[in-house]
């Protein structure tokens, strides 16, 4: 008889009964493929020694069907990092594969220098969803080229070079963006940045300015600062995610996009809303995260839902501003690859058909309400943040001191992955459990979720 406090496959125990993972119908095939540990040693023998694992026991994925994953033993988890906020219609949903299968049929690559109908068709697509001038469309295969080319835009369309970010931020891993992050543990020692200045982190709960209702005021401020005495009083662009995802799901306050854009906009700069892990819905009240502080940017750069886990990723801008790199070749070999875009097609229906933004806002509210009772009854949960379903939880020693519980949020980390539930990790000391799951979660996936989270912490 399993003793309380013991697992069983697939199920918590606690106080005396079990809480399953919620009914799903579907069973994966047999994986035939080699074991885990060969999989392993040929990962560490032929692969980029860089590459990490989050677990001690390494999780290995051969199968997944909407908000749940399967190991190689056929175990089910409830994926609530989706991929790094990659997945957003739900894995290997059926009208995605079906649109990239159909594609495949006909033609899987063309490049831009032959008609297709599917890449223009998603432009078109994709610019209804955006404000009214921001409807010329560059399609990338990833964030940080799609960010890489913001940059670039920025400072042709300005003849400016400075260029400014924010502190924690993280806009991907080119040497280009690697200067722009401001993040150490991602930043390699190597010549980068060049022209790029780091504002203070505007965080609420850290920061200098936590708990100040003048916060966004005063942080916006340092922005302005940089541009009187750390640049020629002229800047090439500003660019910043709504919410920090790397960085800990660090919310921007309210107003403080507005402000900063004002400073950007009068030293003549242009004004970026990175969108990567934002955008299409999964903030719950707005379809993009620029939107959720009332401004409107000069060029948004998305990446990651888009796709739903194809390499997919776009910029968007106006015309005038698009026009700044006409004036000499640019070309991306696999942007707007007709299967990727069939693809993103797809995914945009999916979003709206599946009503899936609706229910980003209702399981975002379900869960935020669970974590602040959890953050009532355990003291290690010092801040829980974020819009719809992108969320975190920030675990401290102590509520005054805020001194990370890293340790312990690791401890916590692993517990839920031996009970089914995988989450992300980040912030800069890897003390904050990422919320980022597929969009198409349900009510039961939240309370099975809260209830893992509870008797994990509960373990300490």
């Amino acid at each position: 008889m399993l003793r309380r406090g013991l697992t069983s496959y697939g199920r918590v125990i606690k106080r005396g009964y079990a809480t399953e993972l919620p009914a799903f119908d579907y069973t994966p095939p047999a994986y035939s493929g080699p074991s885990k540990a060969e999989v392993l040693k040929k990962r560490k023998q032929y692969l980029n020694p860089a590459l990490f694992l989050v677990y001690k026991e390494p999780v290995m994925i051969v199968d997944a069907k909407m908000q749940y994953m399967f190991d190689e033993t056929g175990r089910r988890y409830l994926d609530l990092f989706g991929g790094i906020t990659t997945i957003s219609a739900g894995h290997c949903h059926p009208e995605v594969v079906k649109a990239a299968k159909e594609q495949m049929d006909k033609i899987t690559h063309t490049t831009t220098i032959y008609l297709n109908n599917q890449i223009a068709e998603y432009a078109e697509e994709l610019a209804a969803k955006l404000p009214k001038d921001l409807d010329v469309i560059y399609f990338t295969n990833s964030g940080s080229e799609a960010n890489d080319l913001a940059m670039l835009m920025a400072r042709l369309y300005t003849n400016s070079f400075d260029f400014i970010a924010l502190r924690n931020a993280y806009h991907g891993m080119s040497n280009s963006m690697m200067g722009v992050t401001a993040l150490s543990n991602w930043k390699q020692n190597v010549p980068q940045g060049f022209g790029v200045h780091h504002a203070v982190n505007p965080n609420t709960y850290r920061g200098p300015f936590a708990g100040d209702a003048n916060a966004a005021e005063k942080y916006a401020n340092d922005v302005k600062d940089l541009i009187d005495y750390a640049c020629t009083g002229k800047v090439s662009g500003f660019i910043a995610e709504y919410i920090q995802g790397v960085g800990g799901s660090v919310v921007l306050p309210d107003g403080y996009l507005k402000r900063v854009y004002e400073h950007v906009r009068n030293a003549g700069g242009l004004c970026i809303s990175d969108e990567v892990q934002t955008g299409f819905g999964r903030l719950g009240t707005h379809f993009w995260g620029f939107e959720k502080n009332g401004v409107v940017p000069d060029i948004v750069t998305m990446a990651k839902s888009i796709g739903n886990g194809t390499p997919l990723a776009a910029v968007a801008t106006s015309r005038k501003v698009a026009d700044s790199i006409a004036g000499k070749l640019h070309f991306n070999t696999y942007g707007g690859n007709p299967v990727s875009c069939a693809v993103g097609r797809a995914v945009l229906r999916a979003i709206e058909n599946d009503k899936l933004q609706k229910n980003c806002l209702e399981r975002g509210n379900q869960l935020l309400s669970g974590f602040r009772k959890l953050q009532e009854k355990h003291d290690i949960i010092g801040d829980v943040r974020g819009h719809g379903l992108m969320l975190g939880v920030e675990f401290v020693k102590d509520r005054q001191t805020k001194e990370p519980a890293t340790p312990e949020f690791l401890q916590i980390f692993e517990e839920c992955k031996n009970n089914g539930l995988l989450l992300g990790k980040g912030g800069y000391y890897g003390n904050v459990m990422r919320v980022k799951p597929p969009m198409c979660i349900n009510d039961k996936d939240v309370d099975f979720a809260i209830d893992v989270l509870d008797h994990a912490i509960s373990k300490l």
